[in-house]
């Protein structure tokens, strides 16, 4: 067997299946506050491992601040978004506990603020 690395932009989401591996990765690099993804749930666990920034995440009926250093776990099938605060860029690797992303958006899209 021969184990290559592989090149990883740091916006870039990969699925597992693609390497082999049993989890999905998203790499968030998020530069503008109010930014982030609509509510929506996973059939699996979700893993926010972030590296730098702020964001204010609703995780069912709560909310919370993850800020750099710190890990958020989202049980399956708990709905949950995400947005950046202001104080820098939010950069964050999403552990995704399948081969496979699977999302159900359960709200439009949002508007997003623009960059400026």
């Amino acid at each position: 067997m021969t184990i290559q690395p592989r090149d990883v932009r740091r916006d870039e989401d990969i699925e597992g299946y693609l390497l082999g591996s049993p989890v999905s990765i998203m790499r968030e690099y998020i530069t503008t506050p109010g930014r982030g993804p609509r509510l929506h749930r996973h059939p699996y666990a979700e893993t926010f491992v972030i590296h730098h920034g702020r964001a204010l995440f609703t995780v069912g009926d709560e909310q919370v601040i993850g800020v750099g250093g710190q890990i958020l776990v989202v049980p399956s099938l708990v709905s949950h978004r995400f947005e950046v605060l202001d104080g820098g860029t939010y950069e964050a690797t999403h552990v995704h506990a399948s081969d496979r992303f699977i999302t159900e958006w359960l709200e439009e899209d949002r508007p997003h603020p623009t960059s400026g």
